[in-house]
């Protein structure tokens, strides 16, 4: 019941970290990245630990099949798709151009097959086959992104297409592109290794996955290239390595755009993940179930209730501020029961020599009842005098 709350609060507020934290307290300066815009992610956090111009509107190319497969995802999930199924190939994906898997309408693939096309091949023709298999039409489909892009809290971008080619209407950012991607890796774990494959061959046809870094960081498990002429070379590369002390692997997201070469994306992602390991730790705040503290409760059956997050609560630090940290708590108060649980009863703030790295709710982990008449009347006297 409890999980159920929190992942519905998690949904009202996609990636509130993300959005609401900037390049924090680094030690050492980031490194210079030749592209127009970029952006380093903690998602193990949902912390920025750097930026350059996140949220300028950038053409996307093919980094745009990562919503198209994410509602595939969201299909498959939701059983409307099987991955047996073989949708027929329309004249417009047959045609496609671009990148492409090369669909056969005689012999259509399957939705697997669609996915490894798109994803490892970058096919075009499969992404409008799947859009057009989800919604009707790639213009449909194109509408469906949008939503779902305002459900995750991409606030500024814009679909025209299931395939990221050329449209004047057609744009993002590198911080939505972070949001994006994270969620994706949160949300279909059971899919997200599509991205690692280094390969895929469909119709005796063999293509390389364009992401270089999976052939030189064996840390880097994803994700998606794209280029156009306007775009340039973009790559959102994802990566996961232990920390030492920590027993959750830690995963950085660094999305790059724009940079001038197909050796210049993988070479800048990589120096952005390289900063991100070197120069920043994860600190545990609490342990996965454990409350920050229990709350006095008026008029309730209990007198108090104990208040927390859901799981674990990490932070990203610049390395050698660990013993810095400390988490401050701003109560609703007073505190009046009937409290349902997950029901938001303050704030937890999480900073460094008073400098805010991160804000979360404060929830409460168990519910509290209304008390009987005499105890209510009783903590109401109790209530005025403390005014």
């Amino acid at each position: 019941m409890l999980r159920s709350l929190f992942r519905r609060l998690l949904v009202a507020l996609p990636l509130f970290f993300l959005v609401a934290s900037h390049a924090v307290l680094a030690q050492v300066a980031p490194p210079a990245i030749a592209a127009r815009s970029w952006l380093l992610l903690d998602a193990t956090t949902g912390q920025v630990l750097a930026s350059h111009e996140p949220d300028v509107k950038i053409e996307p190319a093919s980094l745009t099949k990562v919503m198209t497969a994410y509602l595939t995802f969201n299909a498959l999930k939701e059983k409307r798709i099987t991955t047996e199924q073989r949708p027929a190939v329309s004249p417009a994906a047959w045609k496609a151009i671009g990148s492409r898997m090369f669909v056969d309408p005689a012999k259509p693939a399957t939705i697997e097959e669609l996915l490894n096309g798109m994803i490892v091949q970058s096919g075009n023709d499969a992404s409008i086959v799947l859009a057009e298999t989800l919604a009707g039409s790639e213009a449909s489909f194109a509408e469906q992104m949008n939503r779902e892009a305002q459900r995750l809290g991409m606030r500024n971008t814009q679909f025209r297409n299931a395939t990221g080619l050329p449209h004047p209407e057609h744009y993002t950012t590198a911080r939505d592109l972070a949001i994006l991607a994270s969620r994706l890796i949160a949300d279909h774990p059971e899919y997200y290794p599509l991205y690692s494959r280094r390969e895929y061959t469909f119709n005796n046809i063999r293509q390389p996955n364009r992401n270089r870094l999976l052939a030189i960081d064996p840390s880097v498990d994803g994700m998606k290239t794209g280029h156009t002429e306007a775009a340039g070379y973009c790559l959102i590369a994802s990566a996961h390595r232990k920390q030492p002390g920590l027993d959750v692997e830690r995963r950085l997201i660094s999305v790059v755009l724009g940079t001038g070469s197909e050796s210049a994306r993988a070479i800048e992602s990589q120096k952005l993940l390289n900063y991100g390991y070197q120069n920043f730790d994860a600190v545990r705040i609490y342990a996965s179930g454990q409350p920050a503290g229990r709350y006095e409760v008026f008029k309730g059956k209990a007198a108090t209730i104990p208040g927390g997050v859901e799981g674990a609560l990490l932070v990203a630090v610049p390395r050698g501020q660990a013993d810095k940290v400390k988490a401050e708590i701003e109560r609703i108060q007073p505190l009046v029961a009937p409290i349902a649980q997950g029901q938001r009863i303050g704030t937890l703030r999480v900073k460094v020599d008073d400098r805010l790295l991160l804000e979360r709710p404060l929830l409460a982990l168990e519910g509290v009842e209304a008390a009987g008449w005499l105890r209510r009347t009783w903590d109401g006297i109790r209530m005025m005098m403390t005014k």
